[in-house]
């Protein structure tokens, strides 16, 4: 994969194709519902607040996180999210998730600089996750039969 071929985009609901919103689900269903044997409805409704940042390469998708505002948040108000993280399978060894998860740290303190990020982290990727800033806090908790733990990283305006 030449890294230099990726485009990024940053992108709300009603901007993506319906080629695009495809690939982002069929995506999210590969990894979380098949690889990670998760059944759960993906199709969760939250995608229509979402800005949906995604990484292509020659019309595939090769990484897709997506973003919910302070405002859209419930979880914690004032907090940025990013949630379904997620890298097709055959590019991981190639530090795709990195690039992913600094284009959504970078888009996130560009966007909401006095917002701190948080992110619900499967517990065995904590420390990917402590290299962008995130600490983990509370208790750790299944979400579908995976142990997660809540991160969240401060506020690059603090």
């Amino acid at each position: 994969m030449d890294q230099q071929q990726i485009e990024w985009q940053q992108q709300g609901f009603d901007e993506l194709s319906t080629h695009e919103l495809y690939q982002i689900m069929m995506l999210r269903e590969a990894v979380f519902v098949v690889e990670q044997d998760c059944p759960y409805q993906d199709a969760d409704g939250q995608d229509l607040h979402a800005i949906h940042l995604s990484g292509w390469q020659q019309q595939q998708l090769l990484a897709y996180a997506r973003i919910f505002a302070p405002s859209q948040n419930g979880e914690q108000q004032g907090a940025v999210k990013i949630g379904r993280v997620v890298t097709d399978s055959s590019q991981r060894r190639l530090r795709l998730g990195s690039q992913l998860m600094q284009q959504a740290v970078d888009y996130c303190d560009q966007q909401w600089p006095d917002s701190a990020i948080v992110i619900s982290a499967q517990s065995h990727l904590q420390g990917f996750y402590q290299r962008f800033g995130f600490v983990a806090f509370g208790e750790g908790y299944l979400e579908d039969g995976i142990p997660h733990h809540g991160m969240r990283r401060p506020a690059s305006g603090a």
